[in-house]
């Protein structure tokens, strides 16, 4: 599969919105990638790791967020479940888990329902290695486009998690140790 034909099939290209998605999502695949070789014993997928990595923000598109070049109705926070459908239409039903389960570092079906969040009643928590992979990697960028390029700091990630509470500053120690980082 080639995650930028389908990416091109939404995006014009030299718009702001593609060259935030590109970039953003280029930088997480190399994160990607350098945190499946500090697990390789577990044999994550790489192929797949690129792939969804570069596909995990398609839906942005989709959303009210100017400032990054999108122009939709929809709230940011439904990015992913809005990808996930193109991105199983396209035949990429792992792929769409992927791009359903990491923001943030991922979102309960009780964090749904407390916060009122404009999502299916559901999990979208990442549960194979490779959504969380994808999901910690994406930690490390943002889309804002004065930082597209600047990876943030463990501590300042950390800080950020702790603002949501204890539970997602312990899944975030959770990957921590896991990468050995």
């Amino acid at each position: 599969m080639n995650p930028y034909k389908l990416i091109r099939k939404y995006y014009k290209k030299d718009t702001l919105a593609y060259n935030i998605l590109i970039t953003h999502s280029e930088n997480v695949a190399e994160k990607a990638l350098w945190l499946a070789g500090r697990v390789k014993k577990e044999k994550p997928d790489k192929k797949f790791l690129i792939e969804a990595a570069m596909l995990h923000d398609i839906g942005i598109f989709m959303t009210d967020a100017p400032n990054i070049g999108c122009f939709g109705e929809e709230p940011y926070i439904r990015h992913g479940v809005l990808g996930a459908k193109l991105v199983r239409k396209a035949g990429h039903p792992q792929h769409a888990l992927v791009c359903e389960r990491h923001t943030g570092v991922g979102i309960s079906r009780k964090d749904i329902k407390k916060q009122k969040l404009p999502l299916p009643d559901r999990d979208f928590l990442p549960v194979s290695l490779e959504e969380q992979i994808v999901c910690f990697a994406d930690k490390f960028y943002s889309k804002n486009p004065k930082k597209l390029d600047q990876e943030k700091s463990l501590d300042k990630i950390h800080k950020k998690m702790e603002k949501f509470g204890g539970e997602k500053a312990a899944q975030l120690e959770s990957w921590i140790a896991l990468f050995d980082l």
